[in-house]
């Protein structure tokens, strides 16, 4: 059975809701395992699900760096590669790059320049992701393609992961007259990538598709307004025009937090 076969069946298990007696172990086995911590959350018990577990909302508002200059991390994650684009590559991890033409659908040489940042979710992490600066989104572009684990073992083992795995390319400007890409990325186990904005965007249905959703009024976003939420943890990439990283490799960030600003 192949990875995307793996992640429907693991989706339909996790949005089934059992009994309650049952569910609530279910959940509260889940967050012994993987060290979950619910301080800003409701706890375990109240989710009828183990996938509304893993899409939970914040309870706690977070506090959003409000620089105009600043980018915030969109997700609570671990960066665990970053950069800048040269000769049409970028890194995966380290000692393994990969093109960023194929990964973002653009042409060759285009994001040379550009500065990048990985941010992987932990099934442990909190799963939605937000705007990491204004935007105004004018494109959705969606590749099909495979649902491989993105954890570290599977990065340094599987060349060009990012390029064969699923994912969604939103292509947007900012305030500073700058491009920006924010790349969802599939994984093992990912049911669902969703997108508030535009319910069209149909992930783990079609392996091969590729589908591109142009937005003629281009959709604004709000610094830290909630794009949408992964159904199991996976990665986000950040692709950024004339900005400059704050952050740096193996450093666990929270949503809100500044991780880069525009400018070089």
């Amino acid at each position: 059975m192949n990875t995307n076969a793996i992640s429907r069946l693991f989706g339909k298990f996790a949005s089934h809701s059992f009994p309650r007696w049952f569910q609530r172990i279910i959940n509260r086995v889940y967050v012994r395992i993987f060290a979950i911590d619910l301080s800003d959350f409701a706890p375990a018990e109240s989710y009828p699900t183990l996938n509304a577990l893993f899409t939970r909302k914040l309870a706690c508002q977070r506090k959003v760096d409000s620089s105009k200059d600043s980018l915030i991390s969109p997700s609570d994650s671990l960066i665990t590669e970053q950069g800048v684009v040269a000769s049409n590559l970028a890194l995966q991890i380290k000692g393994m790059s990969y093109p960023i033409d194929e990964f973002l659908g653009i042409q060759a040489g285009e994001a040379d320049g550009f500065s990048y940042i990985n941010l992987y979710l932990s099934p442990s992490d909190y799963h939605r992701y937000h705007a990491p600066c204004d935007m105004e989104i004018i494109e959705a572009r969606y590749f099909g393609g495979e649902l491989l684990p993105v954890n570290f073992p599977s990065l340094r083992k599987n060349s060009n992961l990012f390029v064969r795995n699923e994912r969604v390319v939103l292509v947007a400007n900012t305030p500073h007259n700058t491009r920006i890409y924010f790349v969802a990325v599939g994984a093992l186990n990912v049911g669902k990538m969703i997108f508030h904005f535009d319910s069209r965007i149909n992930t783990n249905a079609t392996p091969n598709a590729r589908d591109i959703y142009t937005y003629d009024t281009p959709i604004s976003v709000k610094k830290g307004d909630e794009l949408g939420h992964f159904q199991m943890g996976s990665t986000i990439v950040l692709v950024m025009q004339d900005s400059s990283l704050e952050s740096s490799v193996d450093q666990k960030v929270r949503f809100g937090e500044r991780i880069a600003h525009f400018g070089v």
